[in-house]
């Protein structure tokens, strides 16, 4: 599944496509992928021009001067393609600006969602009421992971995962931030000192910030809008390595473990 680094690769490549733009034709193929599309989606968007571009946690933002924005969700295969050769039987949504330029939401397993709001209703969105702090805003502090923690006896894996805790953090940089932090990913997250959450705070924004500036990780389906592969997988630390030398001086092993159907990676000599 996109995690909140290929998101955020996703809404940087639409950028220079989009922003600015006047949205002059929109194709619906299917009716739906994970639930219904809005029924007035293609008469909103065609004639609005794409005022900006954002994120929140995995969910891109598209903002018209309609006071709409468009919110969409990648599901576990979803991809923008821009100026695509030809269109494939998963590009169930297609725009085409007055440029010329063409993206098409390719989606092959549908699980992915497009929802059109209001702009000034979007925080109100029940999803996004719901959402701890952005891990790369300055909320997002050991003090605030302490408060947040405190007399949790839950590992600080499955905190981490919990959106109301942090948004947009997935298992993919959640196992690397451990490692970085050197935290052993069962530890109870209300046993965790604050100076180790203060480091950890630290390596949960240089983990995705390598990761964006690396594209994103290519895993299954995933690519950037211009169908370039991220390469951020060749720098996994831990994740996917089980049985191979930890990438460290402690001559440790990358050990896995499966909790809840979600494995876990992760080094017993480093992280403790």
């Amino acid at each position: 599944m996109p995690e909140l680094p290929e998101v955020e690769t996703t809404v940087r490549g639409l950028t220079p496509v989009l922003a600015g733009q006047r949205i002059a034709r929109v194709q619906l193929r299917r009716a739906d992928l994970r639930r219904a599309f809005p029924i007035d989606l293609g008469q909103r968007l065609t004639g609005a021009t794409v005022t900006a571009l954002g994120r929140r946690a995995k969910y891109g933002l598209i903002d018209t001067d309609r006071g709409d924005t468009l919110v969409f969700h990648l599901g576990m295969s979803g991809r923008w393609r821009v100026d695509p050769a030809e269109l494939l039987p998963h590009d169930h949504l297609v725009i085409e600006t007055d440029a010329g330029r063409i993206l098409a939401l390719n989606d092959p397993r549908r699980f992915g969602s497009l929802d059109l709001f209001r702009t000034a209703e979007v925080p109100a969105w029940p999803p996004f009421v719901a959402l701890g702090p952005e891990p790369l805003s300055d909320a997002l502090t050991g003090a605030y992971l302490e408060r947040a923690l405190t007399g949790r006896v839950a590992p600080i894996k499955a905190m981490l995962l919990d959106q109301r805790i942090v948004a947009g953090l997935g298992n993919i940089y959640v196992c690397e931030a451990l490692f970085e932090a050197g935290i052993r990913p069962s530890r109870p997250a209300g046993q965790i000192a604050r100076a180790r959450l203060d480091r950890l705070a630290e390596k949960i924004k240089a983990v995705l910030l390598l990761a964006i500036e690396a594209g994103g990780s290519s895993l299954r389906d995933y690519a950037k809008p211009d169908g370039e592969l991220g390469y951020f997988s060749k720098q996994f630390k831990v994740y996917g390595r089980e049985g191979e030398p930890c990438l460290c001086a402690g001559g440790g092993t990358v050990k896995r473990y499966a909790d809840g159907g979600r494995s876990t990676w992760w080094c017993p000599r480093c992280q403790r």
